[in-house]
């Protein structure tokens, strides 16, 4: 705070930390020149969008924007239209990935004997520091707490997880408290934690790029490490397209008990997530069908 008295040139901050210092009147925003937003799939997978609005409307409105982000998904893209005006894209190409240290293995399995699999391979191998990454936070959930009433001990990392509950299983993880982290990529990113074991891919990610950052968590240092993919039909695409990034057939465990040939196989529709289907909306309790569909042409009558 006796440096922000004085002044300075460049401030980093988080959204929430940036928004109480503003409150307590120690940061004002009127002259700020460059405004940069960092990891920013990150940001809206924490829920720290409403913050992030909250900044940006104290800012002068002639500014220059830096927006980053890992991952371009639809709602970062919505997130990056919605600050930034007329913006030039850059994109980098990542480097051809090294993966060749990692012992690489891939299981087909059909998603419903993801579980059991998962639970088979915990009783029955060596697997003994573990990240195991789910493409949804729900999923992250579910999984912990199916690996621990089989006697698993297992802790979820994710974005509606409090910061405090973050810490605290990532400490039990690097203790040894906590034999599995079961995390989704982007509240994964940055986790430092020596001696991973094996790191398992519950769900293949839908982007290649992504494949190499999670195995990568493993095999550091000149120590061995090993990766285990499980692979549904409908994420055969995936594999695909991750095999082509890699440039590498990952070799396939054929003698597993829940090994699935359905999904082996799988190709054309079948290889692809079903598409979401969109629901319509429910009325609004006390809402006037008429109103929505007659000559007023609003939400109801006025």
């Amino acid at each position: 705070v006796t440096k922000l008295r004085r002044g300075l040139d460049i401030v980093v901050a988080t959204p929430g930390r940036l928004l109480d210092l503003m409150q307590q009147g120690h940061v004002s925003l009127n002259a700020v020149e460059v405004f940069v937003l960092d990891e920013a799939d990150r940001m809206l997978d924490m829920g720290f969008i409403h913050d992030i609005r909250k900044v940006i409307a104290k800012l002068p409105e002639k500014r220059h924007s830096l927006f980053f982000s890992a991952t371009m998904s639809g709602d970062v893209v919505a997130l990056a239209q919605s600050l930034v005006h007329d913006p030039v894209k850059i994109t980098v190409t990542p480097n051809q990935p090294t993966v060749e240290k990692i012992v690489q293995k891939l299981m087909f399995v059909d998603k419903e004997n993801k579980d059991s699999l998962l639970i088979s391979l915990m009783h029955n191998t060596d697997l003994k520091k573990v990240i195991v990454f789910t493409r949804m936070k729900h999923m992250a959930n579910k999984v912990a707490d199916k690996l621990n009433r089989a006697g698993i001990s297992a802790a979820a990392i994710h974005g509606n997880k409090s910061q405090t509950a973050r810490t605290q299983a990532l400490a039990d993880f690097k203790r040894g408290k906590v034999q599995v982290l079961v995390a989704t990529d982007i509240a994964a990113r940055g986790i430092d934690v020596d001696n991973i074991s094996h790191v398992i891919n519950y769900n293949l990610p839908n982007e290649p790029e992504t494949y190499v950052h999670r195995i990568g968590r493993t095999a550091r240092a000149g120590l061995d490490g090993s990766a285990i993919s499980f692979c549904s039909a409908e994420e055969r695409d995936y594999l695909r397209q991750i095999e082509r990034l890699i440039r590498y057939h990952v070799p396939v465990d054929l003698e597993h008990r829940f090994h699935s040939e359905t999904a082996r196989t799988a190709t054309g529709a079948d290889a692809r997530p079903a598409p979401k289907v969109v629901r319509p909306r429910r009325p609004r309790s006390g809402a006037s069908t008429r109103g929505r569909s007659g000559s007023h042409g609003g939400r109801g009558h006025r």
